[in-house]
Order: C-alpha cells, then structure tokens, then sequence
C-alpha cells in the first residue's frame, strides 16, 4: 500500500466518511433509544394519563391524581410534577434579575425516580404543603454556574419570587428530567397544592409519574386503572367516559422519535453500504492490477490461502484506519448535534460517545473491511495463472466486470431510495413551514414574564402592570399591536371542560385549551374574529371561543351572547361569549386545530407572554419592550425573547434535522456512485483499449465509440434505477409515518430523483468516453 498511496486514501476517506456518519447516528440513537434512564430499575418507571373518550391523551387534575394515589395497588407509589411554563421563578441571586426553569413536585417524587441528591436530601413530606417552608433542591447544572459548585450551599437561602428559598440539596448531573419536560430544569420546589387546588378535577395541567411494584406487569397495572376509571365514572360528570392509560416511561419520552431515529440509522446504513460498494470496486481495481504479482507468487508455491489472508488482512488494515478517522470525524460533530436537538429530541443532553458506541464503531469497522475486501481477494486467488501471467493486471475477465457492475446497479438502487427519502423529507418540511396555523406569525415578536408573586400579591397589582406595560408598549414607535396570553401556542396550556349555562350537562364534554388573554393579543397575532367581538378593556370576566367551541358545545345554536362556567376555576363565575374567532393550532404543525376558549378576567396569573406585532422587524423593538416593562418594575425579569416565525421555526428542528442529514447522505451517495460509474467505466475501457483500437482501425466512427462506453455506464445505472424505484416503493410505508403534506411515494419526486441519477450516470460516464477517443489505435493494438 505505500507504493499506491492515492488508492489508501482513496479507500480510507471513503470508509471515514461512511464510518463516521454511522457512528454519529448510533451514538443519537443509543442515547435516546438503547441508553436505559439514569435512575435505579428504569422499567418499573411509568408515566400516566387521562384519556378522553375520543382517545385523546391529557395530563392529570390533581383531584383525579389523588383519587388514583389512593385505590390504585399496582404501584410502590405515584407522584404528581408540574413544569415549563407553570414553574417560572424569578431569581435575584446574582447581577439581573433573570427567570430559571423550575420543576414543582409533589412529596415522594424523587424517592419513586430513585434520583438520589449529591448533596443534602430531598423535600419532606410536610414541606409538600402551602404552609410549608420555602425549600428549593438545585440542578448540578445550575448549582455550579451560579454557586461555582459551592458544598457549603446547603442550608443558605437564595432569592426565588422574592422569597428566601433553603436550599437543601443539590441533584447529581444524571438526575435532569429535561426528556420528561422538553427542557432542562435549573431547580425543584414543592408542588404544594391549597385544599381548592387539590379538590380540582376539570384542570388537566400536572404531569403523573408511578412506579411499578415488583413483579407487577404493564398489562396488570393498566387493568387495574381501568377499573378504577370505571368505578369513578358515575361520580362525577369530569370522569364519565374518561380513561387511565399507563405507558413505560422510556416509551413515553422516546415518542415518535423511534421511527424517525431509525429511518436515519437505516438511511446512514445504505450510505455505508454503497461506501463498501465503492471500496470494492477499488480493491478489485487494485487485486487485478496485481494479478501478474499474485500468479508469479501462486507459481512459486504460495497457497492461496495465504495469498487470501494477505488481501484480506490489508482491506481490514484500511478499514481499521477508516474507522479510526471516522470515530474522530463523530466525535468532532456530537457536539454540534446535541446542543442542535436540545429540547427537540428527548435525553439529546446524554449524546455521547461510550463503550457501546466505541465497541460500534471498531465492528463496524471490521465487518466494513470484510464485505468490502472478500470478494475480490477471493476473485484474486482464483484467478488463471496463464492467464494472469500473459495479460499481466489489464483485465479480469467477464465475471469480474460483471461483479463490477452488479455493484453499480447496487450504489445506483441505494442511492436512489436515499435521494427519494431526502426529497420528501424535504417537501414535508416545506409543507410545515407554509402550514395554515390559524394566526399570522410574521412581523410579531413575544417575551415572557413571571410576575414576583411576592411583590403582587393581589390579582388587582398583576393587572395593573399588565396594563401599564402594555400601554407603554403600545406608544412605541413602529408598534401596531399588543396583549398578552398566559402560554403561545404550542406551548404546555391548561386542558379544561365548560359547564353551559342553560344546557343539559354534556355526558362526555370534551376537553378545550384555556389560554387567559388581554385585548390586543388577537390583533396582535393575527386571529380573525369571525362574529360577534374581541374583549374590551372594560369587559370583566368574558369568553371567545374558537369555532371548533362553538360546534362542539353550542351545536347548531348561536355561541354568542351564551354563558358558560369554567368549573376548573371557578364552580360559580358565568362568563359570557362575546365572540367566535379562528380556529389555531395549538399544541403542533401536524396535528388539526385544537377546540380553545380565550378568557379574559381581571384577575390574571402572574405569568404572560407579551405578544407586539409591529411595522419594523420585530427585532429592532426587543430593547425598547423591555425599557418598557422595567420602567414600571426595574426588577422585573423578561425572558425567552423570540420572534413568533422562531417559535415556528423551533417546532420543525427535528424535521429540519432529519431532512439535512438525508439530503447530506444523499449527496454523499450521490457522489460515490458517480466515482464507482466512472472508476468502472475506466477500467473497462483501459481492458478494453485493444478492442477499440481495432474498432478505431477497422473504419468505427466516433459516435460508434461513444455509443459503446456511454451505454456500458448506463446499463447499470438504469437497472438500478429500477430496482431503487422498486425499493423506494416498498420503504413508502416506514416514510409515511414521518412526511406531511406528501405522499411518500410522490410520483414527480420519483420522476426527479431517476432524471438526477440518470444524468450523473451519464455525466460520470463521459470522461472515460473521452478517454476512449483519445486511445491510439496503433499503441492499442501493440499493447498486447
């Protein structure tokens, strides 16, 4: 190999670049789908639900949690979690004051994760109470980026709301719940419910988490919920018809990334396999060149067992480096990959490179050597030493270029089903984007703020600061409009049910998002009013429902001018409808529109998202919107300042992700077919130089020539376009489940995908036809 070194580094890039895109992708798909969670007995942990009667998965009311907490055996116990938007603080410990991310928990939380403290302990029971002391546990995380790791916090207290919080423990790494939550917590407090709290049975806003007792099966632990549903149903119009649905916790963080994970695994595969393609045929390229060597050997008593293990033996030295250069190349984008997917892809935090993905990497490595390696080393030792030694390393005879081409047919079939999973993927992703969301997101920028419960305590001080920010936000230049919602869409929202006033009770009401607004926000977001109006300033407690409301609960009736009870907060407070507006997606891109009520009260929550569309790029607007605010609360912390397109934007990274790697493994596919046509088609032609120099003598035109080598190219490639189609076809079914707004099998995308391969075929194919022209007839002919 040190006499060739172009053909080493030809072979070792090759195998770099397929080694290295696989183990990149096993290393993702070990972290989410194979790594078990970090905490003691993993699969006895279980995540539980509400379902509706149409089916439909919702998070827990706490009344329903504890009724479940109560009769169910099935468990060791079970824990209530609330988080995201519900768990903002405001903590003024060191320089501005910010919002951290917070995670309350209900008392024996930690002890059903088994998630042990590094330092301190965990919450007590009677701290798990609204009269409890204020006591907060910290993330590794955070605990080192604002204490710089300091032991001696424990027992200090730390600013949180405005109140001093004790801190009691510190979590190790290992413990994040990130995957559970879709973002990393920085701390954990009680959850500490009040007595009306507790007794709420229409609020679906807290999560529930259990724990298997041992020996207890999923199916026996779902029978047993079932029959508490079932026993609960007749006593109260919040449980007729409604379920319990126990799912493994790794299952229910997984989600649907399984399918799209091993799409990717099985995409970086095929590029793998079309790279051991290639590799053959360069190994075969350089066995042949060294026939006249092996014969000699072969005549002089080498066993061809030796002659087999030394080819062998050299593939699997290269592949080996291969692999090496290809663990480095992974390593080097990990990084890049895990801070992309972070709070798009559950545990992308835990993407890392460890003994399984090492003991990965060297196999595939070793198992890359031998396909790649054995065919011609065994083509090699068999070959005619008559033969071999008259024609020295100019041909390997019909079988060899027949193996030579059966491997193009295979690049050109793989890396068509690759170019037809890019092209989709893309499309879909194209679709996502230009989705009718039901709102306009362009010229309009969000911030979020949570009110320091502390400094107002009353729901009249939180609406007078709302008010007062949003009319000095309104006065800025550029500004068109501004409200505010408690959570955007897309974001964790509460799930309730209406009580009409006037109407029969519905025997299984259906769940609606509740978002709290202020006047502004519709016009600010862009969301038509269809009849009737948008509230008021000098509205009190009114309602707007969206359209899928007013079918679902009103019928054929007129929603307007009705009343309706929000039992979930209030079992007494009639609340009118003052108008139906558009219908918006709420909780993703891809699913339908979600039923939703808009409740404006005067007395809000203490957390907002400032919605400001505007006349200028909503960019240039941040500063001043948050001059603004502080000007009324210079402590006032504002938070997670986007613009409403980078919301969409983050809801389509996984999408995003998977089309950018396929259209990456595509090209890499693309290219290496183009090499494997065109290293073939230069053989050919230089084995085949004595016949064409007598075509050439015997009066051949040059359109006869070019005829000849261009169809030797694109015979193979055309049989592998067909049997990609055929294979694309078949792989429609796994693409289906990850594409919208395309057919997985699109006829024009197909058509697309052929024409592009057919002409890299073609272009592949003309430099070795050159070539063929070039060829001295006389010098052709004296070759032999």
């Amino acid at each position: 190999m040190s006499r060739t070194p172009s053909f080493a580094v030809a072979v070792v890039s090759v195998l770099a670049l397929g080694i290295g895109a696989n183990t990149t992708i096993f290393s993702i798909v070990n972290a989410v789908l194979l790594r078990p969670l970090p905490f003691e007995e993993p699969e006895r942990l279980v995540r539980i639900f509400t379902q509706t009667p149409d089916g439909r998965l919702f998070e827990l009311s706490p009344r329903k949690f504890y009724d479940w907490q109560r009769d169910a055996q099935s468990f060791e116990g079970m824990a209530m979690y609330q988080c995201c938007g519900f768990s903002e603080l405001a903590f003024t410990g060191t320089g501005t004051a910010r919002t951290v991310r917070a995670t309350a928990v209900s008392a024996g939380f930690f002890e059903i994760v088994r998630a042990r403290p590094e330092l301190g302990r965990v919450f007590r029971e009677e701290e798990d109470t609204p009269g409890g002391k204020y006591v907060v546990v910290l993330s590794d995380r955070f605990w080192r980026s604002e204490f710089a790791g300091n032991p001696d916090m424990i027992g200090r207290t730390v600013k949180l709301n405005d109140e001093a919080y004790t801190i009691v423990g510190v979590m190790p790494a290992t413990a994040s719940v990130a995957s559970w939550t879709g973002m990393a917590s920085d701390v954990w407090i009680p959850l500490a419910l009040t007595d009306e709290q507790r007794a709420s049975r229409g609020n679906h806003n807290r999560y529930g988490v259990a724990r298997l007792k041992k020996g207890i099966e999923l199916t026996q632990a779902q029978a047993e919920m079932d029959a508490i549903s079932a026993r609960l149903a007749p006593l109260s119009k919040f449980d007729d018809g409604w379920g319990a649905v126990v799912i493994p916790m790794q299952e229910e963080i997984v989600g649907n990334s399984r399918t799209m994970l091993l799409m990717l695994l099985g995409a970086v595969g095929l590029v793998l396999l079309i790279a051991c393609a290639n590799v053959g045929n360069l190994l075969f390229t350089r066995a042949m060149s060294r026939r006249k060597e092996i014969a000699i050997r072969l005549a002089l008593g080498a066993a061809r067992g030796r002659v087999f293990q030394q080819l062998l033996t050299e593939a699997l030295l290269l592949a080996g480096t291969g692999g090496a250069l290809g663990l480095l190349l992974a390593y080097g984008t990990l990084t890049s990959a895990s801070t992309l997917l972070a709070g798009q892809l559950p545990r992308a935090e835990e993407i890392s490179i460890d003994g399984r993905v090492l003991l990965f990497a060297v196999g595939m490595s070793m198992v890359t050597g031998m396909l790649a390696g054995t065919l011609p080393a065994v083509r090699a030792g068999r070959s005619d030493l008559n033969a071999a030694l008259k024609e020295g390393g100019r041909s390997d005879g019909a079988i060899g270029v027949g193996t030579r081409r059966l491997l193009i047919v295979c690049e050109v079939a793989l890396s068509l089903v690759l170019l037809m999973g890019a092209g989709v993927m893309v499309q879909s992703l194209l679709a996502l984007r230009h989705v009718d969301t039901g709102f306009d997101p362009n010229n309009v920028l969000t911030m979020r703020v949570r009110l320091v419960s502390a400094r107002y305590p009353t729901p009249g001080q939180r609406s007078a600061f709302f008010e007062a920010a949003l009319q000095r936000i309104r006065a800025l230049p550029g500004v068109e409009a501004a409200g505010t919602i408690d959570d955007l869409p897309f974001a964790d929202g509460s799930s309730q049910t209406l009580a009409l006033d006037g109407y029969a009770p519905q025997r299984n009401p259906v769940a609606v998002q509740v978002r709290q607004v202020t006047p502004g926000y519709l016009r600010a977001m862009g969301i038509p009013v269809l009849r009737g109006r948008d509230t008021l300033d000098s509205d009190a407690e009114v309602l707007l429902v969206s359209q899928d409301v007013a079918k679902l609960y009103w019928g054929a009736d007129d929603a307007i001018g009705r009343r309706a009870i929000l039992p979930a907060l209030s079992k007494t407070v009639l609340r009118q409808v003052v108008g139906i507006v558009g219908d918006v997606k709420q909780r993703n891109l891809i699913e339908a529109t979600t039923p939703t009520v808009y409740l404006y009260t005067r007395e809000p929550y203490g957390k907002a998202t400032f919605v400001i569309r505007t006349s200028v790029l909503p960019a240039t607007l941040a500063q001043p919107a948050v001059a603004a605010i502080r000007a009324i609360d210079p402590e006032q912390p504002v938070g997670d300042i986007r613009t409403m397109v980078q919301v969409l934007d983050g809801r389509l990274t996984s999408q995003r992700f998977s089309a950018l790697l396929l259209g990456l493994f595509a090209g890499v596919a693309l290219l290496l077919a183009a090499v494997g046509i065109y290293s073939v088609l230069s053989y050919i032609v230089r084995g085949r130089s004595r016949e064409i120099g007598i075509r050439t003598a015997l009066g051949a035109r040059t359109a006869d020539i070019l005829r000849l080598v261009i169809v030797e190219g694109m015979s193979p490639a055309l049989v592998g376009i067909v049997v990609g189609t055929i294979a694309a076809h078949a792989s429609a079914k796994v693409m289906a489940a990850l594409v919208f707004g395309v057919s997985a099998s699109d006829p024009l995308t197909l058509a697309a995908v052929a024409a592009t391969l057919a002409l890299i075929a073609l272009m592949a194919s003309l430099v070795p036809a050159y070539r063929a022209l070039r060829l001295d007839p006389v010098k052709a002919l004296r070759a032999d």
